[in-house]
Protein backbone atom coordinates (compact mmCIF):
# COMPACT_ATOMS: atom_id res chain seq x y z
CA UNK A 1 0.00 0.00 0.00
CA UNK A 2 1.37 3.42 -0.94
CA UNK A 3 1.41 5.91 1.94
CA UNK A 4 2.08 9.65 2.10
CA UNK A 5 3.30 11.08 5.40
CA UNK A 6 3.17 14.87 5.81
CA UNK A 7 5.81 16.13 8.22
CA UNK A 8 4.42 19.52 9.25
CA UNK A 9 7.44 20.81 11.19
CA UNK A 10 6.74 24.39 10.01
CA UNK A 11 3.01 24.10 9.45
CA UNK A 12 0.85 23.39 6.42
CA UNK A 13 -1.08 25.29 3.76
CA UNK A 14 -2.74 24.38 0.47
CA UNK A 15 0.08 25.71 -1.70
CA UNK A 16 2.70 23.98 0.50
CA UNK A 17 0.90 20.63 0.01
CA UNK A 18 0.97 21.02 -3.77
CA UNK A 19 4.57 22.22 -3.70
CA UNK A 20 5.59 19.14 -1.69
CA UNK A 21 3.70 16.75 -4.00
CA UNK A 22 5.29 18.32 -7.09
CA UNK A 23 8.73 18.09 -5.48
CA UNK A 24 8.01 14.42 -4.75
CA UNK A 25 7.22 13.61 -8.37
CA UNK A 26 3.84 15.05 -9.35
CA UNK A 27 4.10 16.35 -12.94
CA UNK A 28 2.88 19.93 -13.26
CA UNK A 29 1.57 19.40 -16.81
CA UNK A 30 -0.50 16.39 -15.70
CA UNK A 31 -1.90 18.42 -12.79
CA UNK A 32 -2.78 21.30 -15.13
CA UNK A 33 -4.60 18.99 -17.54
CA UNK A 34 -6.75 17.67 -14.71
CA UNK A 35 -7.46 21.16 -13.36
CA UNK A 36 -8.75 22.19 -16.81
CA UNK A 37 -11.76 19.97 -16.05
CA UNK A 38 -12.85 22.67 -13.58
CA UNK A 39 -14.79 25.61 -14.99
CA UNK A 40 -12.24 28.13 -13.74
CA UNK A 41 -10.53 30.71 -15.90
CA UNK A 42 -8.19 33.64 -15.43
CA UNK A 43 -5.28 32.06 -13.59
CA UNK A 44 -1.80 30.71 -14.18
CA UNK A 45 0.18 28.15 -12.19
CA UNK A 46 3.76 29.03 -11.32
CA UNK A 47 6.27 26.69 -9.68
CA UNK A 48 9.93 27.10 -8.90
CA UNK A 49 12.75 25.99 -6.64
CA UNK A 50 13.46 28.18 -3.61
CA UNK A 51 15.65 27.87 -0.54
CA UNK A 52 14.53 28.25 3.06
CA UNK A 53 17.41 28.30 5.54
CA UNK A 54 19.59 26.73 2.81
CA UNK A 55 17.15 23.82 2.36
CA UNK A 56 15.65 23.58 -1.13
CA UNK A 57 11.93 23.18 -1.74
CA UNK A 58 9.31 23.70 -4.42
CA UNK A 59 7.05 26.76 -4.30
CA UNK A 60 3.59 26.52 -5.85
CA UNK A 61 1.71 29.70 -6.70
CA UNK A 62 -1.54 30.51 -8.46
CA UNK A 63 -1.39 33.87 -10.23
CA UNK A 64 -4.87 35.25 -10.85
CA UNK A 65 -4.94 37.23 -14.08
CA UNK A 66 -8.54 38.50 -13.98
CA UNK A 67 -9.37 39.50 -10.42
CA UNK A 68 -10.02 36.91 -7.70
CA UNK A 69 -13.29 35.67 -9.16
CA UNK A 70 -15.39 37.24 -6.42
CA UNK A 71 -16.47 35.72 -3.15
CA UNK A 72 -18.36 32.43 -3.25
CA UNK A 73 -20.57 30.65 -0.79
CA UNK A 74 -20.40 26.94 -0.10
CA UNK A 75 -23.20 26.00 -2.51
CA UNK A 76 -21.50 27.81 -5.39
CA UNK A 77 -18.20 26.04 -4.75
CA UNK A 78 -19.83 22.61 -4.41
CA UNK A 79 -21.76 23.24 -7.64
CA UNK A 80 -18.57 24.31 -9.44
CA UNK A 81 -16.91 21.03 -8.47
CA UNK A 82 -19.97 18.88 -9.17
CA UNK A 83 -20.48 20.12 -12.74
CA UNK A 84 -16.78 19.66 -13.57
CA UNK A 85 -15.42 16.73 -15.61
CA UNK A 86 -13.28 15.51 -12.73
CA UNK A 87 -13.43 11.87 -11.59
CA UNK A 88 -16.20 11.21 -9.09
CA UNK A 89 -13.83 10.30 -6.25
CA UNK A 90 -11.94 13.58 -6.73
CA UNK A 91 -15.22 15.53 -6.73
CA UNK A 92 -16.37 13.79 -3.57
CA UNK A 93 -13.16 14.31 -1.61
CA UNK A 94 -12.86 17.97 -2.72
CA UNK A 95 -16.45 18.65 -1.70
CA UNK A 96 -15.82 16.98 1.68
CA UNK A 97 -12.96 19.41 2.27
CA UNK A 98 -15.10 22.44 1.43
CA UNK A 99 -17.98 21.18 3.58
CA UNK A 100 -15.54 20.94 6.48
CA UNK A 101 -14.36 24.48 5.75
CA UNK A 102 -17.94 25.70 5.50
CA UNK A 103 -18.90 24.17 8.82
CA UNK A 104 -15.91 25.83 10.52
CA UNK A 105 -16.62 29.24 8.98
CA UNK A 106 -20.30 29.03 9.91
CA UNK A 107 -19.45 28.22 13.53
CA UNK A 108 -17.03 31.14 13.70
CA UNK A 109 -19.56 33.57 12.24
CA UNK A 110 -22.57 31.98 14.01
CA UNK A 111 -24.47 31.43 10.77
CA UNK A 112 -26.51 28.57 9.38
CA UNK A 113 -24.67 25.96 7.33
CA UNK A 114 -23.79 27.30 3.88
CA UNK A 115 -24.76 30.94 4.43
CA UNK A 116 -21.22 32.22 5.01
CA UNK A 117 -19.55 33.72 1.95
CA UNK A 118 -15.96 32.59 1.61
CA UNK A 119 -13.38 35.24 0.89
CA UNK A 120 -9.86 33.80 0.91
CA UNK A 121 -11.02 30.17 0.64
CA UNK A 122 -13.61 31.01 -2.01
CA UNK A 123 -11.02 32.59 -4.27
CA UNK A 124 -9.57 30.89 -7.34
CA UNK A 125 -6.20 30.13 -5.74
CA UNK A 126 -7.73 28.35 -2.75
CA UNK A 127 -10.07 26.28 -4.95
CA UNK A 128 -7.04 25.23 -7.02
CA UNK A 129 -5.14 24.37 -3.82
CA UNK A 130 -7.94 22.12 -2.52
CA UNK A 131 -8.87 20.35 -5.75
CA UNK A 132 -5.25 20.21 -6.91
CA UNK A 133 -4.14 18.51 -3.68
CA UNK A 134 -6.79 15.81 -4.10
CA UNK A 135 -5.82 15.35 -7.75
CA UNK A 136 -2.12 15.16 -6.84
CA UNK A 137 -2.59 12.42 -4.28
CA UNK A 138 -4.54 10.36 -6.79
CA UNK A 139 -2.02 10.85 -9.60
CA UNK A 140 0.77 9.72 -7.26
CA UNK A 141 -1.37 6.66 -6.38
CA UNK A 142 -1.38 7.46 -2.67
CA UNK A 143 -3.83 5.13 -0.93
CA UNK A 144 -3.48 6.37 2.64
CA UNK A 145 -2.34 9.66 4.19
CA UNK A 146 -0.72 10.13 7.60
CA UNK A 147 0.42 13.38 9.20
CA UNK A 148 2.46 14.66 12.08
CA UNK A 149 0.70 16.78 14.74
CA UNK A 150 0.11 20.34 13.53
CA UNK A 151 2.15 23.24 14.99
CA UNK A 152 0.16 26.43 15.58
CA UNK A 153 1.80 29.85 15.64
CA UNK A 154 0.89 33.02 17.51
CA UNK A 155 0.36 36.72 16.88
CA UNK A 156 -1.92 38.24 14.24
CA UNK A 157 -2.80 37.63 10.61
CA UNK A 158 -4.33 40.10 8.15
CA UNK A 159 -7.28 38.78 6.13
CA UNK A 160 -10.11 40.33 4.15
CA UNK A 161 -12.20 40.60 7.34
CA UNK A 162 -9.38 42.55 9.03
CA UNK A 163 -6.85 41.38 11.64
CA UNK A 164 -7.43 38.05 13.35
CA UNK A 165 -5.55 36.35 16.18
CA UNK A 166 -3.33 33.40 15.32
CA UNK A 167 -4.35 30.60 15.24
CA UNK A 168 -7.21 31.96 13.13
CA UNK A 169 -10.65 31.09 14.58
CA UNK A 170 -11.55 28.94 11.55
CA UNK A 171 -8.26 27.06 11.84
CA UNK A 172 -8.97 26.22 15.49
CA UNK A 173 -12.39 24.87 14.53
CA UNK A 174 -10.80 22.73 11.83
CA UNK A 175 -8.14 21.17 14.09
CA UNK A 176 -10.56 19.99 16.78
CA UNK A 177 -9.82 16.34 17.63
CA UNK A 178 -6.43 16.58 15.85
CA UNK A 179 -3.12 16.53 17.78
CA UNK A 180 -1.59 20.02 17.76
CA UNK A 181 1.25 21.86 19.46
CA UNK A 182 1.52 25.57 20.18
CA UNK A 183 4.72 27.05 18.78
CA UNK A 184 6.48 30.27 19.72
CA UNK A 185 6.71 31.16 16.01
CA UNK A 186 5.12 34.47 15.07
CA UNK A 187 2.49 34.31 12.34
CA UNK A 188 0.19 31.77 10.78
CA UNK A 189 1.79 28.33 10.37
CA UNK A 190 -1.42 26.39 9.65
CA UNK A 191 -3.90 28.04 7.27
CA UNK A 192 -7.61 27.17 7.19
CA UNK A 193 -7.21 25.65 3.74
CA UNK A 194 -4.23 23.54 4.82
CA UNK A 195 -6.02 22.45 7.99
CA UNK A 196 -9.18 21.47 6.08
CA UNK A 197 -7.26 19.43 3.51
CA UNK A 198 -5.13 17.47 5.97
CA UNK A 199 -8.02 16.99 8.43
CA UNK A 200 -10.06 15.41 5.61
CA UNK A 201 -7.47 13.26 3.84
CA UNK A 202 -5.29 12.10 6.76
CA UNK A 203 -6.39 8.96 8.59
CA UNK A 204 -3.87 9.24 11.41
CA UNK A 205 -1.85 11.96 13.15
CA UNK A 206 1.31 10.85 14.89
CA UNK A 207 4.73 9.36 14.18
CA UNK A 208 5.89 8.11 10.78
CA UNK A 209 4.41 4.65 10.13
CA UNK A 210 6.72 1.80 9.04
CA UNK A 211 7.56 2.90 5.51
CA UNK A 212 9.88 2.05 2.61
CA UNK A 213 10.49 5.58 1.31
CA UNK A 214 10.35 5.99 -2.46
CA UNK A 215 10.26 9.79 -2.82
CA UNK A 216 10.60 12.90 -0.67
CA UNK A 217 9.23 16.35 -1.40
CA UNK A 218 9.50 19.77 0.22
CA UNK A 219 6.80 22.39 -0.34
CA UNK A 220 7.79 25.99 0.41
CA UNK A 221 5.64 28.56 2.17
CA UNK A 222 5.58 32.23 1.14
CA UNK A 223 7.22 33.71 4.26
CA UNK A 224 10.73 33.39 5.60
CA UNK A 225 10.67 32.25 9.22
CA UNK A 226 13.52 33.42 11.47
CA UNK A 227 14.24 30.16 13.29
CA UNK A 228 13.19 27.37 10.93
CA UNK A 229 12.85 26.56 7.22
CA UNK A 230 9.29 27.36 6.12
CA UNK A 231 8.79 24.00 4.42
CA UNK A 232 6.34 21.10 4.46
CA UNK A 233 7.95 17.68 3.95
CA UNK A 234 6.13 14.72 2.43
CA UNK A 235 7.46 11.14 2.48
CA UNK A 236 5.87 8.78 -0.04
CA UNK A 237 6.45 5.04 -0.14
CA UNK A 238 5.20 1.54 0.51
CA UNK A 239 4.00 0.48 3.94
CA UNK A 240 6.34 -1.99 5.61
CA UNK A 241 5.16 -5.41 6.79
CA UNK A 242 5.32 -6.32 10.46
CA UNK A 243 5.46 -9.81 11.96
CA UNK A 244 1.77 -10.48 11.62
CA UNK A 245 1.09 -9.91 7.94
CA UNK A 246 -2.68 -10.19 8.33
CA UNK A 247 -2.79 -7.50 11.03
CA UNK A 248 -0.52 -5.21 9.03
CA UNK A 249 -2.51 -5.55 5.81
CA UNK A 250 -5.97 -5.23 7.30
CA UNK A 251 -5.76 -3.01 10.36
CA UNK A 252 -4.29 0.33 11.38
CA UNK A 253 -1.87 0.35 14.30
CA UNK A 254 -0.82 3.13 16.66
CA UNK A 255 0.55 3.67 20.17
CA UNK A 256 -1.51 5.22 22.97
CA UNK A 257 -1.19 5.58 26.74
CA UNK A 258 -3.40 4.03 29.46
CA UNK A 259 -3.87 5.98 32.71
CA UNK A 260 -5.35 4.11 35.69
CA UNK A 261 -6.28 5.04 39.22
CA UNK A 262 -8.10 3.10 41.98
CA UNK A 263 -10.63 5.28 43.83
CA UNK A 264 -12.71 4.20 46.83
CA UNK A 265 -13.67 7.42 48.62
CA UNK A 266 -15.35 9.72 46.07
CA UNK A 267 -19.00 10.78 45.77
CA UNK A 268 -20.34 8.75 42.79
CA UNK A 269 -22.11 11.87 41.45
CA UNK A 270 -18.72 13.39 40.65
CA UNK A 271 -17.85 10.74 38.03
CA UNK A 272 -20.15 12.27 35.41
CA UNK A 273 -18.44 15.67 35.76
CA UNK A 274 -15.00 14.03 35.85
CA UNK A 275 -15.62 12.12 32.60
CA UNK A 276 -16.84 15.29 30.90
CA UNK A 277 -13.66 17.16 31.88
CA UNK A 278 -11.41 14.30 30.77
CA UNK A 279 -13.05 14.08 27.35
CA UNK A 280 -12.78 17.85 26.89
CA UNK A 281 -9.04 17.58 27.65
CA UNK A 282 -8.50 15.01 24.90
CA UNK A 283 -9.20 11.57 26.37
CA UNK A 284 -9.97 9.01 23.68
CA UNK A 285 -12.06 6.94 26.10
CA UNK A 286 -12.91 6.93 29.81
CA UNK A 287 -14.48 4.00 31.62
CA UNK A 288 -15.23 2.90 35.17
CA UNK A 289 -14.83 -0.66 36.47
CA UNK A 290 -16.12 -1.80 39.89
CA UNK A 291 -13.28 -3.44 41.87
CA UNK A 292 -12.78 -4.93 45.32
CA UNK A 293 -10.00 -3.12 47.22
CA UNK A 294 -8.09 -3.71 50.45
CA UNK A 295 -10.09 -4.37 53.62
CA UNK A 296 -12.94 -5.53 51.34
CA UNK A 297 -13.83 -1.96 50.39
CA UNK A 298 -15.71 -1.57 47.07
CA UNK A 299 -14.03 0.87 44.72
CA UNK A 300 -13.79 2.09 41.13
CA UNK A 301 -10.94 1.55 38.69
CA UNK A 302 -10.79 4.74 36.58
CA UNK A 303 -9.26 3.96 33.18
CA UNK A 304 -8.39 6.56 30.51
CA UNK A 305 -7.09 5.97 26.99
CA UNK A 306 -5.21 8.89 25.48
CA UNK A 307 -2.52 10.05 23.06
CA UNK A 308 0.96 10.71 24.44
CA UNK A 309 0.68 14.49 24.19
CA UNK A 310 -2.42 14.65 26.41
CA UNK A 311 -1.11 12.66 29.40
CA UNK A 312 0.04 15.58 31.57
CA UNK A 313 -3.23 17.51 31.18
CA UNK A 314 -5.29 14.45 32.11
CA UNK A 315 -3.15 13.63 35.13
CA UNK A 316 -3.61 17.19 36.36
CA UNK A 317 -7.40 16.81 36.11
CA UNK A 318 -7.36 13.52 38.05
CA UNK A 319 -5.34 14.98 40.90
CA UNK A 320 -7.51 18.12 40.94
CA UNK A 321 -10.96 16.56 40.70
CA UNK A 322 -10.55 13.27 42.62
CA UNK A 323 -9.10 12.23 46.01
CA UNK A 324 -6.59 9.99 44.22
CA UNK A 325 -3.04 10.09 45.64
CA UNK A 326 -1.46 8.08 42.84
CA UNK A 327 -2.00 6.57 39.41
CA UNK A 328 -0.36 4.34 36.81
CA UNK A 329 0.51 5.00 33.16
CA UNK A 330 1.74 2.59 30.51
CA UNK A 331 1.96 2.54 26.71
CA UNK A 332 -0.10 0.09 24.67
CA UNK A 333 -0.40 -0.82 21.00
CA UNK A 334 -3.79 -0.45 19.38
CA UNK A 335 -5.20 -2.11 16.26
CA UNK A 336 -8.09 -0.40 14.50
CA UNK A 337 -10.30 -0.99 11.51
CA UNK A 338 -9.42 1.53 8.79
CA UNK A 339 -12.19 4.08 9.05
CA UNK A 340 -13.61 7.13 7.37
CA UNK A 341 -16.34 9.54 8.32
CA UNK A 342 -18.83 10.17 5.52
CA UNK A 343 -22.07 12.12 5.27
CA UNK A 344 -25.15 10.35 3.94
CA UNK A 345 -28.47 11.85 2.90
CA UNK A 346 -31.50 10.40 4.69
CA UNK A 347 -35.16 11.41 4.59
CA UNK A 348 -34.55 13.18 7.91
CA UNK A 349 -31.44 15.10 6.82
CA UNK A 350 -27.69 14.65 6.35
CA UNK A 351 -26.02 12.43 8.96
CA UNK A 352 -22.34 11.58 9.39
CA UNK A 353 -21.50 7.89 9.68
CA UNK A 354 -18.27 6.23 10.78
CA UNK A 355 -17.35 3.46 8.33
CA UNK A 356 -14.90 0.66 9.25
CA UNK A 357 -13.56 -1.43 6.35
CA UNK A 358 -11.18 -4.29 5.63
CA UNK A 359 -10.17 -3.89 2.00
CA UNK A 360 -13.39 -3.21 0.11
CA UNK A 361 -15.54 -4.97 2.70
CA UNK A 362 -17.52 -2.76 5.06
CA UNK A 363 -17.30 -4.31 8.54
CA UNK A 364 -18.94 -1.62 10.66
CA UNK A 365 -21.24 1.34 9.99
CA UNK A 366 -21.90 3.59 12.96
CA UNK A 367 -24.05 6.74 12.60
CA UNK A 368 -22.78 9.69 14.65
CA UNK A 369 -24.72 9.93 17.90
CA UNK A 370 -24.78 13.75 18.08
CA UNK A 371 -26.14 14.11 14.52
CA UNK A 372 -28.92 11.59 15.19
CA UNK A 373 -29.77 13.20 18.54
CA UNK A 374 -29.97 16.68 17.00
CA UNK A 375 -32.32 15.54 14.23
CA UNK A 376 -34.47 13.47 16.59
CA UNK A 377 -34.97 16.48 18.89
CA UNK A 378 -35.60 18.89 16.04
CA UNK A 379 -38.18 16.70 14.29
CA UNK A 380 -39.71 15.19 17.42
CA UNK A 381 -39.13 11.58 16.38
CA UNK A 382 -37.47 8.68 18.25
CA UNK A 383 -33.70 8.63 18.25
CA UNK A 384 -33.66 4.96 17.24
CA UNK A 385 -35.75 5.74 14.15
CA UNK A 386 -33.18 8.27 12.94
CA UNK A 387 -30.25 5.99 13.82
CA UNK A 388 -31.62 2.95 11.99
CA UNK A 389 -32.51 5.05 8.93
CA UNK A 390 -28.91 6.27 8.73
CA UNK A 391 -27.62 2.69 9.07
CA UNK A 392 -30.01 1.42 6.40
CA UNK A 393 -29.03 4.12 3.91
CA UNK A 394 -25.32 3.63 4.64
CA UNK A 395 -25.41 -0.11 4.06
CA UNK A 396 -26.91 0.46 0.59
CA UNK A 397 -24.01 2.70 -0.47
CA UNK A 398 -21.17 0.37 -1.33
CA UNK A 399 -18.56 3.06 -2.08
CA UNK A 400 -18.54 4.62 1.40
Amino acid sequence: MKIAYFDCFSGISGDMILGALIDAGLKVKVLQEELKKLDLRGYQIKTGKVKKHNLAGRQFRVEVTKGRGGERNLSEILSLIQRSRLDEDIKERSQDIFRRLGKAEDRVHRMKMGETHFHEVGAIDSIIDVVGSVIGLKILRVEKVHSSPLPLGKGWVKVQHGRLPVPAPATLELVKDIPVSFSDAEGELVTPTGAAIIATVAENFGEVPPLKIESIGYGAGRRNLPNRPNLLRVLIGQSMPVRNKFLNEHYERDEIVVIESNIDDMNPQVYDYLQERLFEAGALDVFLTPVGMKKSRPGILLTILTEKGKVEDLIEIIFTETPSLGLRTYPVSRYKLPRRIKEVSTKYGRIKVKVGKIGNTIKQVSPEYEDCKKIAKKKGIPFQTVYEEARKISEKIRNL
